[in-house]
């Protein structure tokens, strides 16, 4: 795996120079903007939620509504899934069901693991936020065979029972994005569905008030950069 600013030159400029195993064709219908957060947030969502083994009808549950909760909300609400969607307060519940959300699960006011369960447990729960606490406290969760796909990537340890796997049969999985070709499966899905990112675009003048935007955490949900 190469990755652009990391392998080799990229990041913040109108040219640069890439593999030619690394492009992706972007449908016409889909503009820039729209593509750019879809060939990362996007596909890391609609990879793991293919690859879960969640079947339409399935509840999954998305934990997080931010950069790749919203899309995750999206894709799982596109797949035919029964989604619940977890967020901190209630202010997110409004966006969550716009997003496609059959339920909308406020972890600050329930325990949220208990409401899954009330649901009949989740097929599969995609933890988008990075908070290994967080995780930890919904493996209890999921249902029969039930999996927590981890893609919010978190340095401290999610913790999880001997117990907690045998009951239930459950799992643990973490998933990374995927390869040029999974890119335009995802590209070409968010256009047949109408599954599209929520982004705040500045121009590449502007590109150091732009990455004060993403770190203050604050942006809904990722910024863009425009030529």
């Amino acid at each position: 795996m190469k990755i652009p600013g990391i392998s080799y030159d990229g990041g913040y400029q109108q040219y640069m120079v890439a593999p030619v195993e690394a492009l992706v064709a972007i449908p016409d219908s889909l503009s820039d903007v729209e593509a750019a957060p879809l060939l990362c947030a996007g596909i890391t969502t609609y990879n793991a939620l293919r690859h879960s083994g969640a079947m339409p009808g399935d509840l999954v549950a998305v934990q997080g509504i931010g950069g790749l909760g919203h899309l995750g909300v999206q894709f799982a609400s596109k797949f035919g899934y029964k989604v619940a969607a977890i967020g901190r307060g209630p202010e997110n519940a409004v966006l969550a069901k716009k997003l496609g959300a059959s339920v909308y699960i406020d972890s600050k006011s329930a325990n949220a693991a208990e409401e899954l369960q009330k649901l009949g447990g989740a097929r599969v729960i995609l933890a988008t936020a990075p908070s290994s606490k967080a995780m930890s406290e919904l493996f209890d969760g999921l249902g029969p065979n039930g999996k927590l796909v981890v893609i919010g990537a978190a340095f401290d340890a999610i913790e999880v029972t001997p117990i907690q796997l045998i009951t239930g049969s459950r799992t643990i999985q973490g998933w990374a994005a995927g390869t040029p070709a999974d890119s335009e499966d995802t590209l070409r899905f968010a256009e047949l569905s109408g599954v599209r990112p929520m982004i705040e675009t500045y121009p590449l003048e502007k590109a150091a008030e732009a990455f004060a935007r993403m770190l203050s955490g604050k942006a809904e949900f990722r910024v863009v950069l425009t030529m």
